[in-house]
């Protein structure tokens, strides 16, 4: 890679790190305002992923959001650390936070807000670039998978609600980015080109969604989410 690819390349990187700090932040920020106009019924309902209640989702975002604070934090410290001490904690935090109200929820969140203000490093900053825990990669990483994560958990922890919101919250960046870290998901032989739909209902079913209208083309059994640790 010669000097002018290189610098193209971290410029490239550094743009998609400030659209997801970006972005992400204004994701929780929605996702917080409309959890304000929940009812404790709401939460106590099936949201569209199995086994799990509205609260689940909730707590599970609270979760992740925590497991990558502390990331960036241990990257701050020169340390890699796992992302979760183990899947039985992972769940065990989960099933902890389903049962919190209204407004449990939102202070757990709204707290996990600022706190990921005051720690993520600045885009462009060289601390991205240090070993983290998840995926055995750099700390952006973790940046991304948070961004991926409150997007897609929004839309399934307000699905069935008054505050229900679609794919159309996920802009053509994370969809593009969601496409390129999905694709594995496909089995050998399979490509993207031959589903035909609205792109974002594509991306939404390589997600593990439904998709918002019937993709046309032959839809292959999907592989697992890539990820180092469990997730849904």
């Amino acid at each position: 890679m010669d000097e002018g690819t290189d610098v193209a390349v971290n410029r490239e990187s550094t743009d998609l790190t400030a659209h997801a700090l970006a972005d992400s932040a204004d994701g929780l920020d929605a996702l917080l305002a409309a959890v304000g106009r929940l009812t404790e019924a709401d939460l106590a309902g099936p949201s569209p992923l199995a086994g799990w209640t509205r609260g689940h989702v909730l707590s599970h975002v609270a979760g992740l959001g925590g497991a990558m604070l502390g990331q960036t934090r241990a990257a701050e410290r020169g340390e890699v650390v796992p992302v979760y001490p183990s899947r039985e904690a992972r769940d065990a935090g989960i099933e902890a936070g389903a049962g919190r109200s209204v407004a449990e929820h939102l202070a757990v969140l709204g707290a996990l807000r600022e706190d990921l203000v005051r720690a993520w490093p600045a885009a462009g900053a060289s601390l991205w670039a240090a070993p983290s825990g998840y995926r055995e990669g750099p700390l952006s990483g973790c940046l991304l998978a948070w961004w991926r994560e409150v997007r897609i958990h929004s839309v399934d922890a307000l699905a069935g609600t008054s505050e229900e919101v679609g794919y159309e919250t996920w802009d053509d960046t994370l969809c593009a980015h969601l496409r390129d870290f999905l694709a594995v998901r496909l089995p050998d032989g399979a490509s993207l080109a031959d589903i035909q739909g609205d792109p974002r209902d594509v991306v939404a079913w390589l997600a593990g969604r439904m998709p918002a209208m019937p993709l046309r083309g032959e839809l292959p059994e999907l592989g697992p989410w890539p990820t180092s640790g469990p997730t849904r």
